[in-house]
């Protein structure tokens, strides 16, 4: 009778729950079984991308691992299906690409594997079309993670398809020479928080009216001439070695008699006389 009752709450429990509770192998200690999840093991179902259901081997912490979504992490945007977004239509996009299947079976990543099939010259320029780079006039492409080489490239091609772009903002994104590429509609430029260590390293940027390179590695003032003949407006230097020079402010504004706004702060009267101002008291006087 008492082995009756217990069958009947075990089928209750499957009925109710949706999951099969012979999947749950609980301690068999005196304490209550929910209190050691060391000793838990549950089996959890995993949704791939073609809609196969798999059981996954628990971790450690008790969850499947991995996750559902995981199948979808190297997923870009214009690869899903059914939709029409272009890319002059996204303002914060994630433009790094996933590694080569080869590299994600060498790091053991085997769910995130899917069959490609041959790409054809057309698909790659309706992918290109898709993506619609050109006609971008703003554009927020900050915070990209490129920390391999092969998305540090892709990054780069989709800068180099920005020739409307107005406004660009690319922070903390690891850049360190983007002297390749040239944005020729760009009037304000953020490139805070990446590895710069000269202005030579800059885009072109003819027509650039705000330009910020706080946080970086810039060291000297050389090459910043090269800024004297775009229209120039406002200018964030701020957090970089440079900014500890003597004479900083007055150094940059002689280079620059265009800019009106550095570090924030206005051009000051005493930030228009030259950077040597003191060679009047080096002069020796003959009595």
């Amino acid at each position: 009778m008492q082995q009756q009752q217990q069958q009947q709450q075990h089928a209750m429990s499957e009925s109710s729950s949706g999951l099969n509770t012979s999947c749950f192998r609980f301690c068999t200690s005196q304490s209550s079984p929910c209190s050691d999840l060391s000793n838990l093991d549950i089996c959890l179902p995993v949704l791939t991308s073609r809609n196969r259901v798999i059981h996954q081997p628990s971790c450690d912490s008790g969850i499947a691992s991995p996750l559902p979504s995981d199948s979808f992490k190297y997923l870009t945007w214009h690869e899903l299906q059914e939709h029409d977004v272009q890319g002059s239509q996204i303002h914060c996009p994630r433009v790094r690409e996933g590694p080569s299947e080869e590299e994600r079976f060498l790091r053991g990543e085997h769910h995130t594997l899917f069959a490609r099939k041959h790409v054809t010259e057309k698909e790659k320029w309706e992918k290109r079309l898709q993506e619609d780079w050109e006609n971008c006039v703003n554009l927020n492409l900050s915070y990209q993670d490129l920390g391999d080489m092969y998305q540090l490239e892709n990054c780069k091609r989709i800068l180099r398809r920005l020739i409307r772009v107005k406004r660009l903002w690319l922070l903390d994104n690891s850049l360190t020479d983007l002297s390749a590429i040239c944005l020729p509609r760009c009037k304000e430029l953020k490139l805070s928080k990446n590895h710069f260590t000269s202005f030579r390293q800059l885009p072109k940027i003819p027509e650039i009216c705000h330009l910020a390179l706080d946080e970086n590695n810039i060291e000297t003032l050389d090459g910043l001439s090269t800024l004297k003949c775009t229209p120039l407006e406002s200018l964030m230097l701020k957090r970089n070695p440079c900014e500890f020079q003597e004479n900083y402010r007055k150094l940059v504004f002689s280079k620059l008699p265009n800019l009106k706004v550095l570090d924030g702060i206005p051009k000051l009267p005493e930030d228009c006389l030259p950077p040597d101002t003191n060679f009047l008291f080096k002069i020796c006087t003959i009595l």
